[in-house]
């Protein structure tokens, strides 16, 4: 779509704002659990359903949200999100109880769904070449420096002025995303034919999802060889196998599984799945120094300090490499030194100082790692799809990232709870640390075997990658 309109610095900052809101309802509401189940008198599984609710709901939605915005409108799906999150927002501010805090979880999450894969591909869309790279810098600013700027922030919030006061501060960010962004041109794809949305397919894979989620994140309630876990099990195999089947043979699928016929969409997709399955670590670190070596909360955040300075950065160090030597190098780099950063922590076996030092050090080194893989990998999945189905790629990509984390997280504290229940807290520490190393590995290998060496860079030679002048 041929505007002649070009980025600007406004419709950057627009669109950071905008992905901050989701983390300051995503992230800072998991640091702030004891002081809503106290103000809203609910059970604290009660809470943590409604925690988990957004992930939930942004994961099964996100890629039908990327794809409705490449047919109606990037823009209007991003204006669509952040007034969803302003009602979200306001569920919880003027919640007194468990129901508008369900509810408002659930709206957060379809909020979430609708403004990461837009705003993407609105980046895609009006910035061309280093301008673009530094544009995508700054969007993974805002995601994946946002989740530990608004932890912090989050947490300050709730001490000096009440948890609900995170959530004015989201509509007062959304409010001026819409501002800045609201000068921009309407993008979509080029389409051929009649649209036609494929309701039978989310409703497929809504139900696989929500049979996916429920095995991690409830899997051990539930008893992993219980028969409701089984069953689950059965209906996520079942599902996916039918969903697979079903889209491919519509000519308007939800999810176009032809996008992983690009080795470096695919490749970025996939170590972008495994690198965010590294997230254990965090869960595991903290969880292990506080109950094991006698830290308060306080103090565990304080070790990943450097993980949230190094992330922040490093992302644009990350966009500097790729814009000299392409993608290949800074994801290889990112994920070897991930992978450093997260072995290093399992060494559980020194003693005290020693291995506060050494974990400080691998929170570090750790977001060093994911700060130089941020915005190659970005602008990978970015340029590798077509310009007509952008808004459905980058859901696919930020999907990766959800399901990543989510099953990351769920392997590692059954690793760790399982070597707990019949050996030392060490041991069990470190098995679930070493869990995360083989997630870098494979995210490394995966890297290594689909993205070409001259991907990404000042002068691409792949002409399948090239930028189109005409839809970027």
């Amino acid at each position: 779509m041929e505007t002649g309109y070009k980025g600007t610095n406004k419709l950057i900052t627009g669109i950071v704002f905008g992905v901050i809101t989701f983390w300051l309802f995503a992230q800072a509401m998991v640091n702030v659990v004891p002081a809503v189940q106290k103000d809203l008198g609910i059970s604290l599984g009660m809470l943590n359903v409604g925690i988990s609710l957004t992930a939930l709901f942004s994961g099964m939605f996100i890629v039908a949200a990327g794809g409705i915005a490449d047919k109606v409108g990037r823009k209007k799906i991003t204006y669509l999100g952040l007034i969803l999150s302003i009602i979200g927002s306001l569920c919880l501010i003027l919640a007194n109880g468990a129901v508008l805090l369900i509810i408002g979880r659930v709206i957060q999450g379809v909020s979430a769904a609708c403004i990461m894969p837009s705003t993407i591909a609105l980046v895609k869309e009006y910035f061309e070449g280093a301008d673009r790279q530094r544009a995508l810098s700054y969007w993974s600013i805002g995601s994946w420096g946002g989740s530990g700027v608004c932890s912090f922030a989050g947490g300050a919030i709730a001490t000096y002025l009440g948890w609900k006061w995170i959530f004015i501060f989201s509509i007062v960010f959304a409010l001026l995303a819409m501002w800045l962004i609201k000068d921009t041109p309407e993008s979509k794809g080029e389409e051929s034919g009649e649209f036609k949305f494929d309701f039978g397919g989310l409703g497929i894979f809504i139900v696989t999802m929500l049979a996916l989620n429920l095995v991690i994140t409830r899997g051990k309630d539930f008893g992993w060889t219980s028969a409701l876990t089984l069953g689950l099990v059965v209906i996520f195999l079942i599902g996916l196998f039918v969903f697979i089947r079903v889209e491919r043979k519509k000519d308007h699928p939800l999810i176009d599984f032809s996008l992983f016929k690009n080795k470096p969409y695919a490749g970025a997709t996939y170590s972008n799945f495994l690198l965010n399955a590294v997230a254990g670590t965090l869960v595991i670190a903290n969880t292990y120094v506080q109950v094991g070596r006698g830290f308060t909360a306080f103090q565990s955040g304080m070790l990943s300090l450097g993980y949230l300075v190094a992330v922040l950065a490093m992302i644009r160090v990350g966009e500097k490499i790729l814009q000299r030597a392409g993608a290949k190098k800074p994801m290889v780099w990112g994920a070897i030194l991930t992978t450093i950063g997260v072995a290093v922590m399992g060494l559980t076996f020194l003693p005290g100082f020693i291995y506060t030092v050494v974990v400080f050090i691998g929170f570090a080194v750790f977001g060093i790692g994911l700060g130089i893989y941020a915005t190659p990998s970005t602008d990978t999945a970015v340029s590798s799809a077509p310009s007509n189905k952008i808004g459905e790629a980058s859901g696919l990509y930020k999907m990766a990232s959800s399901l990543g984390g989510s099953f990351g997280v769920a392997l590692s504290t059954a690793v760790y709870s399982a070597i707990q229940s019949v050996g030392s807290l060490e041991a069990a520490a470190s098995a679930g640390i070493i869990t995360n190393v083989v997630f870098a590995i494979l995210s490394l290998l995966s890297i290594l075997a689909f993205i070409p060496r001259d991907q990404g860079g000042k002068k691409p030679t792949n002409p399948r990658v090239q930028p189109n002048p005409v839809t970027e």
